[in-house]
């Protein structure tokens, strides 16, 4: 059933509908993932794949444009710059096809040209590159050495653990 997802108005429920798509997909190929909370990082997902982690901003499209399709490569104040994340996930709504791209070849760009059908286009060999999310980015591999935490203070008598836990700026309860 093509262009399923295209029939919601609405953008920001389009864009849920989009990632929980990657979600399903990725979730089918092996692939670990894990959702950052909030809003404030610049990419969707960050793929687990033996120990390497990959930052995935997820987009969509179904623009279409001089036969093929735009597709927006921005946040909301503009084009992504710096290191954003690490792989563009770009999905076209009329092909039910996926574009896995290195972060490297569309931050600093406005919208990038997706051409699904022409032998020559700049991103065919990024169609449907999952594999791409089974390797560190740039070659890296992340390890983390050790995690250290340190507690001043412990729950004492009269408090709750939840307040303990929301920093101990609340006072005793009476008990």
């Amino acid at each position: 059933m093509k262009n399923r997802g295209m029939g919601i108005a609405h953008p920001k429920l389009r864009g849920e509908w989009v990632e929980l798509n990657f979600m399903m997909r990725a979730l089918e190929l092996g692939l670990h993932l894990n959702k950052p909370w909030g809003e404030v990082v610049p990419y969707d997902f960050a793929i687990e794949h033996e120990g390497a982690f990959a930052r995935v901003q997820v987009k969509s499209t179904m623009f279409v444009d001089r036969g093929g399709y735009s597709c927006t490569v921005r946040g909301a104040d503009g084009p992504y710059e710096g290191d954003p994340f690490d792989y563009l996930a770009a999905y076209i709504f009329q092909e039910e096809m996926w574009y896995i791209i290195p972060a490297e070849l569309v931050v600093g760009q406005g919208s990038i040209a997706l051409y699904p059908r022409y032998r020559r286009s700049k991103y065919r060999e990024y169609k449907e590159a999952w594999h791409l999310l089974r390797s560190a980015p740039r070659g890296e591999r992340a390890v983390i050495d050790r995690i250290e935490a340190s507690a001043e203070t412990t729950p004492s008598e009269g408090w709750s653990l939840w307040d303990w836990l929301l920093g101990l700026w609340w006072r005793p309860r009476e008990v």
